[in-house]
């Protein structure tokens, strides 16, 4: 299974996943990182290669640093690929979004977080993968 295909197979309360956004470094380009989870539903990606570390979706806007936790796969890994999957309303807006990682040790790919959007406008975290 590809990391698009768990993102879009998760759906959560019934709403279907309409866009996938590969994450990559707007400092180097690079794919490959280090993930952050808070109990707040924030995640923060730091890339592997030049080690920029990046907001996904509105997490700015919820970020503890005192309550981040590395994300970790089953089997160890601590590097992934990431990407962000976005549910929208026939006008565009985001309803929901999604955020699946692959590990780079194994390859497993599953759905690390998600969380609800309330607020408009909206369709500006489609791209914030």
């Amino acid at each position: 299974m590809t990391l698009d295909e768990a993102i879009r197979e998760y759906q959560e309360d019934g709403y279907e996943v309409t866009h996938v956004a590969e994450s990559v470094c707007g400092g180097c380009g690079g794919t490959s990182f280090m993930v952050q989870v808070t109990e707040d539903q924030a995640m923060r990606r730091t890339c592997l290669g030049c080690g920029l570390a990046e907001f996904i979706g509105d997490s700015d806007e919820h970020w503890n640093p005192d309550d981040a936790e590395e994300c970790a796969c089953t089997c160890g890994g601590e590097e992934f690929a990431a990407a962000l999957g976005s549910s929208c309303l026939p006008d565009g807006e985001v309803r929901w979004l999604t955020v699946g990682l692959r590990c780079l040790k194994c390859g497993l790919c599953g759905v690390y977080e998600d969380w609800k959007i309330d607020y408009v406008p909206s369709t500006h975290l489609i791209t914030r993968a």
